[in-house]
């Protein structure tokens, strides 16, 4: 089955607003910009835990910039804070999930205005350029999958079509259509009826073949407006009501890179879907 690329979407900070991009390149870790990868950064508390749009709506409004040589962060009511790449602080440990990762802090400029944006301390540190995170290998099987700050996989791969169907239950109910950007992925098909990205097993472009390995199970992060930074149930509970599994709430798939890191993935580009029925 043939596909087609309608976006691709780079998140420098686990959380935050992310980064729409015309190419990128396949990093074994997911996509990367001038080599900046995907979720390299990562907001934590005082006492090392990751923080995100579950908890903290408000980190939807803050928006992320890439430049040659530092990250500029934009939020309402607050100054631009630039973050250099070259930025060197000590090595700590911080948690995702199940997970202890070593991350280098970002200095208390950075610390402050986070802090003062949020409400509550929050504390940004980057992903240890010498650590190794790996994908479970329940779902990666023989493949040793690495990744950065992402909950559990390198990419998220969504279909237009199933937003279309979803936007389309919406309307049925009175509601506004919501866009992508709400589900987080990193790419988005064109040319999937909906929801067969539920059945895709590999996907190839361009020499670079990607393992669709595990439907992605949505928290309530979907239901934060990204315009406003409110969160409501409307978009969670609509999506419970035909989206639901054994292991959760559905939308979209998490895949590995396999084969062709280092290979530029670009909006058009076509994708040859292997399904697995």
């Amino acid at each position: 089955m043939k596909a087609t690329i309608r976006a691709l979407n780079l998140y420098p900070i686990k959380g935050c607003r992310g980064v729409a991009l015309r190419a990128a390149r396949l990093a074994a870790t997911g996509l990367e910009h001038e080599e900046i990868g995907d979720r390299e950064w990562i907001v934590v508390d005082e006492h090392g835990e990751f923080l995100s749009q579950r908890e903290l709506p408000r980190m939807a409004l803050i928006e992320t910039r890439l430049t040659g040589s530092s990250m500029l962060l934009k939020a309402p009511g607050m100054l631009q804070l630039e973050v250099p790449y070259e930025s060197e602080g000590d090595v700590v440990r911080v948690r995702v999930w199940d997970d202890t990762i070593p991350a280098v802090t970002q200095g208390e400029i950075a610390d402050a205005w986070f802090t003062s944006f949020l409400g509550r301390p929050g504390r940004l540190v980057r992903f240890d350029p010498e650590a190794r995170r790996l994908s479970n290998h329940r779902y990666t099987g023989k493949f040793d999958a690495p990744y950065k700050f992402a909950d559990a996989f390198a990419l998220l791969v969504t279909g237009q079509a199933s937003l279309d169907d979803f936007n389309a239950r919406l309307a049925r109910q009175g509601h506004a259509a919501i866009a992508m950007e709400r589900f987080r992925p990193n790419v988005v098909l064109d040319g999937l009826p909906a929801f067969d990205e539920d059945y895709a097993k590999t996907l190839r472009v361009d020499g670079a073949e990607l393992r669709v390995v595990k439907p992605c199970a949505r928290c309530t992060v979907p239901g934060v407006d990204p315009a406003t930074g409110e969160a409501s149930n409307v978009v969670p509970d609509l999506l419970a009501t035909y989206r639901r599994r054994e292991n959760g709430v559905m939308f979209g798939v998490n895949a590995i890179v396999v084969e062709g890191a280092g290979a530029w993935l670009a909006v058009g580009d076509e994708v040859e879907v292997e399904l697995d029925l």
